[in-house]
């Protein structure tokens, strides 16, 4: 390796790096629903999205109630990006009248963006209408990330609460991961 690829990697590094320590302190004020520099933009609209779905967001679950929201949460996901691929054909924004996805290709790129290893086995443009990609995978790309980031705080908790019984809320933490986390960053990155 030539110094070059040295101080390519060592900018790797630091950017990868530096950042750490401040984005860890923000991301735990905001997965414990504390004030943010973000909570003025974003707040109301967290706080319209508790209101809309009738969430409590300091209504703390246990592992068993947490679990079972993030499994309800990912198979109506699962149903209905399955559904929207089988029915594609007869669905809006498919100016190509690209067909159904055959079942099991459709349960296989479902089951994929759910569980968000987002593993392909056709050619997006060719086999997807508009409405597929846009409200279907992306939708799941998001909320798959979420959903994870979901798991990895519960976990966290779960290890740092010893004697607690309850996991924090899995609805909150999904809103927080989405808002907070997911949609500043693909901003930032979108625009530079």
């Amino acid at each position: 390796m030539h110094s070059y690829d040295y101080l390519l990697i060592l900018a790797f590094l630091v950017l990868l790096l530096a950042p750490a320590p401040w984005l860890g302190r923000f991301y735990y004020r905001v997965m414990e629903g504390e004030r943010t520099w973000l909570s003025p933009v974003l707040g109301p609209v967290e706080r319209a999205c508790y209101r809309i779905s009738g969430v409590d967001p300091k209504t703390e679950q246990s592992w068993q109630q947490y679990m079972w929201a993030l499994l309800a949460f990912n198979l109506a996901g699962f149903v209905v990006l399955f559904a929207m691929l089988m029915l594609q054909g007869v669905l809006p924004l498919n100016p190509q009248q690209l067909p159904g996805m055959e079942w099991s290709l459709a349960f296989n790129t479902a089951m994929s963006f759910v569980t968000n290893t987002n593993w392909q086995a056709y050619s997006g443009e060719a086999s997807l209408s508009y409405l597929s990609q846009m409200v279907g995978l992306t939708v799941q790309n998001f909320v798959s990330a979420a959903t994870g980031l979901a798991v990895l705080v519960a976990l966290c908790r779960g290890i740092s609460r010893r004697s607690s019984q309850s996991l924090g809320n899995f609805w909150a933490d999904m809103t927080r991961a989405t808002l907070y986390g997911l949609l500043p960053i693909s901003i930032v990155l979108a625009v530079f």
